[in-house]
């Protein structure tokens, strides 16, 4: 009796081929390597003999930063369930850094230094030389000749991130576009952690890539901090809402940042973080103390939003923080940028200083004026024309996510990150519709972007996706779709095993 025996698959040795396409490709890439090593420090050498440290430093701090940031960005992304999350923050950063030369050309060239960089750089470098040379045991005596808020923090980190790199101007620059990478991110963290069924890979691809976002924020200067400490507030305010630990860390080192430089910005973050925390959604199971911690938190985010307040009359110096002191601010911000070429709703000899209006009526005029001007027929040189492109697109996004926008009511209770999002917003387009040039409004917009593209990041109800179906392309077909199947290959047939084209009858089907 004959025993079936299966038939074994035999395995066949590489080919030479095979083998020599791989070590060409690997070769390929050393060589590419090397010669990338090779015109780096080519670059290197001729830039210390052609150019002063304040250019050629650049090419030191450029990749100390990509080394301290990789390996920070491989673990957010290990911890991340999307694939290609570490390529994307790469790339993201790289872009960001990226940015930094073409602010700077700005400034320098295009400006020829009349740009705060000038001055912070500067300062900052003396400072840095203090910092460097003095004895710091029997403490420190400087004076900035400015007071502390404001622009003299801004020289004050100058100074310290000077000397640890060398004042170096094109460096600098790296720095603080640096900084605000890691603010963009912050955004990023929150939206997964407060909001996990937001399409954040859609938010990352625009709080990422947002000409905007990538550009603005890449200079010496205010932006770039108040990027990195808004997003590191809005981190913290994600955790709060989640109750995660060290959210009063972050909301607190955030907040100190932010009130440093522009106290005003801080309150409006304080007002969203309050309506969100009173919004939030309570656990199903409440602990004794629940109720206590609820009433802790709550008092200590309104001290908070009260000391801020003081610090905005103190830092613009207005009596009081009523309707008048408020009234007084903005209107005073309104004549000051009432001037320069890309002037919007210029003042009038009766009318200096709009005075600003409580009216609610006028918020969706705001909201349009502060988040899509200039119109690209206000455009009124190159950098406007520009601007006014981005802003035409995200108007464009904006109307064709209605289906989302509509479901922003209910997800104030569900998810009051939206509400946080929304109320900040809302205050800010309130507040910052008195700006009337449209330089100035295109740099301070960033402050509120990465927030108002949450609101693009949600995902559509799901009765309102569409389903497609269409035939998939011909070299998808599977054997037998259309058709007779494709005869492939017959399985090997074992030994003694009847004959699968006869029946059990004996004749051929």
């Amino acid at each position: 009796m004959a025993v079936p025996i299966a038939a074994r698959s035999v395995r066949r040795p590489a080919r030479p081929l095979a083998r020599l396409s791989g070590a060409v490709r690997r070769g390929r890439l050393t060589a590419l390597a090397w010669a990338l090593v090779l015109g780096y420090v080519t670059v290197f050498v001729l830039a210390m003999v052609h150019t002063s440290y304040d250019t050629w430093g650049a090419l030191l701090v450029a990749p100390a930063l990509m080394a301290v940031g990789t390996p920070v960005l491989a673990r957010v992304a290990a911890g991340n369930p999307e694939r290609g999350v570490f390529k994307l923050l790469m790339v993201a950063m790289a872009a960001k850094l990226a940015c930094a030369f073409p602010r700077y050309l700005m400034a320098f060239v295009l400006y020829g230094g009349a740009a705060d960089a000038k001055m912070y750089h500067q300062k900052g470098s003396e400072l840095a030389r203090y910092l460097t040379t003095a004895d710091l045991s029997a403490g420190l005596h400087y004076d900035l000749g400015m007071k502390v808020a404001g622009t003299g923090f801004v020289i004050i980190v100058t100074g310290v991130v000077y000397a640890v790199t060398g004042p170096t101007l094109v460096g600098g620059f790296l720095v603080f576009s640096w900084l605000g990478f890691w603010g963009l991110l912050f955004f990023w963290r929150a939206l997964q952690i407060a909001f996990p069924e937001a399409d954040s890979r859609r938010y990352a691809k625009l709080v990422f890539f947002l000409p905007s976002l990538l550009f603005w924020p890449s200079s010496i200067g205010k932006d770039a901090w108040m990027m990195f400490c808004l997003g590191l507030t809005t981190y913290g305010v994600a955790r709060l809402l989640d109750r995660r630990f060290g959210a009063f860390a972050c909301i607190a080192l955030g907040s100190l940042g932010t009130a440093m430089v522009r106290p005003h910005v801080t309150v409006l973050a304080g007002a969203g973080l309050s309506v969100a925390y009173l919004l939030r959604r309570r656990p199903r199971q409440v602990s004794a103390l629940g109720p206590l911690r609820t009433v802790l938190t709550a008092a200590v985010l309104a001290v908070g939003v009260m000391l801020m307040l003081q610090q905005v009359s103190t830092f613009f110096g207005t009596n009081g923080t009523g309707g008048d002191a408020v009234n007084q601010v903005l209107s005073e911000t309104s004549r000051r940028t009432s001037q320069g070429d890309s002037v919007i709703n210029a003042a009038t000899a009766e009318d200096p200083a709009p005075a600003f209006s409580l009216n609610p009526v006028k918020l969706p005029v705001s909201v349009v004026s502060v988040l899509f001007r200039p119109f690209p027929f206000e455009a009124s040189n190159l950098q406007n024309l520009i601007q006014s492109v981005e802003c035409f697109a995200l108007l464009v996004m904006f109307v064709r996510a209605w289906p989302q926008l509509a479901r922003i009511p209910k997800l104030f209770v569900q998810r009051s990150y939206v509400a946080f999002a929304v109320v900040y917003t809302l205050l800010f387009c309130w507040a910052f519709s008195t700006i009337n040039n449209m330089g100035i409004l295109s740099r301070e917009r960033v402050q509120v972007l990465p927030l108002v593209l949450v609101l693009l990041a949600i995902p559509r109800p799901a009765a309102a996706r569409p389903v497609r179906s269409r035939r998939p392309p011909l070299w998808r077909v599977q054997p037998g779709q259309w058709g007779a199947a494709r005869q492939g290959p017959e399985p090997p047939v074992a030994v003694g095993a009847p004959d699968p084209s006869r029946t059990q009858g004996g004749s051929t089907s």
